[in-house]
Formats: C-alpha cells, structure tokens, sequence
C-alpha cells in the first residue's frame, strides 16, 4: 500500500471512530501545545534579553569595570569568600588610570546605583533608582532626554545637585506640572530637576522610568557609596571587534597600578555582555528543560492512549487483516499500514496542539510581562515529535497485526 493511500485510509478511520480517535488526540495535541507555549516564551525572554535588556541596562559593545564579577550564580567561582572581601574598593583612582589607558575612541561613565526613597512637596514619599554617574552615561545607555536637558562635564566638575529623572518619577512628583526645575529630595538632600528621560518601560515588569540621575560628584555619590568608592566604570567601544583590546588594556593598567605580580589573579572584576549573555542562555536551557518535563508526560499518557487504540483496532480489524494477507499483503505493508495510522493521528493532535501553543504563548504575553517569540525550530521539532510519538506507539500493535495467522484471521467474526 501507498503511503497516500494509508494516510487517506487513516483519516477514514479517525473519521469513523471519533470518540476513539479523541483521547490520543487529547493527549499529543495538550504536550505539544504546553512544549509550544513554554518554548516561545523562554525564547522571547532570550531574545528580548539580548536586543533589548542589552542595551537598556548593559548597553551595547561594553564592559564594566568593577570589583567583582559577579554576574549570575558562580559569577565569583573560584575565590573564596575571604578573598573576595579582600579586594580593594574601586576608587576615582584606579578609574582615573583605566581612563587614561584606554584609546581615544572609547566612551567610558562611572555609575554607581541604589534604591533610596524621594520626597517633593505634595506627593508621598516613593522609592527611586537612584544614579550617581557622569555625563557620558546617557549617550552609552542611549538614554533621550525629552524634556528639559541633561547635566554636563561641567555640572559634574562642580558637583551640582541636579537631577533628571525618569518618565514615573515625573507624574507621581510632579503630576500635571513640568518638573524642571523643581525640587526633589532623594534620602533627604535636595536636587534640583533639570530634565526629563523618554519613556523606556519595563523588563520582566520592572520598571525602567523610576530612574534619579545626578552627578557622582555631588551628593548622591555619598548618598548611594559613603565610602566614597565607585560601584562600576562601563566602557563602550566603538564596535564589538574593539572590545577585546579595550579590556586587555583597561585590565593591564589596573594590574600595573594596583602592583600585581604575574602570577597574582586580578583583584577586580571585568564583565563583558558575553559573561553576563553567558549565564542568560545557561539560564534560557534550563527553562526549556524544566518547562518540557509536563509535556513530556502528556506525550507519554498520548502515547500510552495511542498504542491501547490501536491494540483494540487490530483485534477488531482481524478479519480485514486476513483478508489482506490472503490476497497477497505482506508483514511489511500490514505494518507500516498501521504505523501510518498511529503516526496520522498523533501528527494531527501534534498540528492542533501547535495553534493552540502559539494562541497561549500570545495570550500570556498579553496578559503578563513575559515577551513570547515562537521559534521556527519548536514547530518543526513538535511535527517531528508528533510523529515519532505516533510510529513508537504503534510499533507493537502493528507488530501484532502483521504477525497474525491469515487462516485464523479469516474464520475471526
């Protein structure tokens, strides 16, 4: 027989016996979509990561020069905890000569972050993104101020106390008002208001606008490090290609400054977006893996279902299967004409389960701060999964029915 022919054969019998061809149907069709939907998700978050949360919170072509490398679970491996806090701070100093190393071509901005609470007159008090940076920060995080301006070199040499502050910060101060100019208190220090940032959202539903941004030089440097240190310095090279010789350079001027030996470990920390991409889709695997275990068991009970359907079309097929063997049938076509069937249905539940997966991993999206992008490969993997559950299923039942006797199946009623 044909493959045409069994496919078409197969559709017949799902036709005929319909509420027998539903529970397998059920059960392939609720794997693939749950394998649908939790791939599509953990893919969006990947992408959104890396085009996205890239250059909003790491910024594009960067490294960051800091005191640990702390960069997801076993960021630090490798040095015990003593030794950890036993690293210098990072202090203007060691920027300083990080700075002066590197190429002319290279953008760099310390920034140090913390949260702290805001008051302005008439509004409840409400915690802030506090920043404490320079002026070069808003073109690496690409940062547009809307309204009003940003501070400058200058502002910062002379450590001013204004702020600019995030789209959120400005309608629960100041709602109705323009803000600039106004003032803002961050944990009780004045800061006056000089502009407003666009309108940058929210990743995984925290929000990017509750941002306070001021000079590291004037009070909220002391506000977010007493101790007078800097958290990071984030360089940007002009392309990716730069960026591996911005970091030897910036790593072997620190060494030589801080006085390390050859054979000493860097006492700081360089994390590239490679690091941090790193643990993301370290992260991105083991989403796939935990989130395909439930499918996986609704592929099985399918399965299960599947070849218990097609052990009882055999026994009620014995006589149809004598009669085929008797005009000349082979084992093999018996075979692979009840393969064809169990591999029909399943890719049938694998197809429908397919549009629902997607429809749930848009509603989620919908509904949630989780982005979804349905990955090509899932749908081809889910068709071929389908499949391959169908044809394992139906092994031994069309092993069964290829291994009847035909005389004995001719007298079965």
């Amino acid at each position: 027989m044909r493959t045409r022919d069994a496919v078409l054969l197969a559709l017949t019998q799902i036709r005929v016996q319909k509420l027998k061809s539903a529970f397998p149907l059920l059960g392939v069709t609720i794997g693939v979509m749950f394998l649908i939907a939790v791939v599509s998700i953990v893919e969006g978050m990947g992408k959104y990561v890396e085009e996205d949360f890239a250059s909003r919170l790491i910024g594009t072509n960067t490294f960051t020069l800091r005191r640990f490398d702390n960069v997801g679970p076993g960021g630090n491996r490798g040095f015990s905890a003593r030794e950890l806090q036993r690293r210098p701070l990072l202090r203007m100093t060691d920027v300083d000569v990080v700075r002066g190393s590197l190429p002319a071509t290279m953008r760099s901005t310390v920034a140090s972050e913390t949260f702290k609470y805001a008051t302005a007159i008439g509004a409840r008090p409400r915690q802030v993104q506090a920043v404490a940076t320079d002026a070069e920060y808003f073109a690496i995080k690409k940062f547009a101020v809307t309204s009003g301006r940003a501070f400058t070199d200058q502002e910062v040499r002379a450590g001013s106390p204004v702020v600019v502050i995030g789209v959120e910060v400005a309608e629960h101060f100041f709602p109705g008002l323009d803000p600039e100019g106004r003032q803002l208190r961050v944990a009780g220090i004045p800061f006056t208001v000089i502009g407003v940032i666009e309108k940058q959202g929210s990743v995984f539903g925290f929000s990017l606008d509750r941002l306070a941004i001021a000079p590291h030089t004037s009070p909220m440097g002391r506000i977010i490090r007493p101790q007078r240190d800097v958290s990071s310095l984030i360089v940007q090279a002009p392309t990716q290609a730069d960026l591996a010789e911005g970091i030897e350079v910036a790593r072997g001027a620190l060494r030589a400054f801080r006085g390390l030996r050859a054979a000493e470990p860097d006492n700081f920390g360089l994390v590239t977006q490679d690091a941090a991409f790193g643990f993301i889709k370290q992260l991105k695997g083991r989403l796939v893996l935990f989130g395909t275990a439930l499918p996986a068991i609704s592929l099985v009970v399918g399965a299960m279902v599947i070849m218990n359907i097609m052990l009882v079309a055999v026994a009620e097929r014995t006589r149809e299967i004598g009669v085929r063997k008797a005009l000349g049938a082979k084992r093999r076509d018996i075979m692979s004409q009840f393969l064809v069937e169990a591999a029909t249905l399943s890719t049938m539940g694998a197809a429908i389960g397919i549009g629902l997966g997607i429809g749930l991993a848009e509603i989620i999206a919908a509904l949630t701060p989780l982005p979804a992008a349905v990955a090509p490969w899932s749908i081809v993997a889910a068709l071929v999964t389908g499949a391959g559950v169908g044809i394992g299923a139906g092994l031994y039942p069309a092993s069964r029915a290829s291994q009847l006797d035909p005389i004995a199946a001719l007298r079965s009623e």
